[in-house]
């Protein structure tokens, strides 16, 4: 079952605090105004998540937005498998009432 508005809000809510508060690659932690500088990028760890992605991929597709959308080369994928860790823990199934 496909999750509804309400719950996909949620996901984003979720994906979007640990791209924030674990990823930051840019280094916009705390600063209020770019709350939503990794917004771009929810929709693509969504993807990666419902489609039960490991960890080995999801951290390849942060450290490919990291090098080719941000131009950073400073991290390897292992680097970012604590991040891929905490993305997989989230649920993006719908929830049952």
């Amino acid at each position: 079952m496909k999750p509804d508005k309400q719950r996909l809000r949620e996901i984003r809510v979720q994906i979007r605090t640990v791209l924030m508060n674990e990823w930051d690659p840019i280094g916009v932690r705390g600063v209020p105004q770019a709350y939503d500088e990794y917004d771009g990028y929810i929709g693509g760890v969504y993807e990666l998540l419902h489609a039960r992605a490991s960890e080995h991929q999801v951290a390849a597709y942060l450290l490919e937005i990291e090098r080719e959308s941000m131009g950073l080369d400073f991290r390897k994928a292992e680097d970012l498998l604590s991040v891929a860790r905490s993305l997989l823990r989230i649920s993006v199934e719908a929830q049952s009432n």
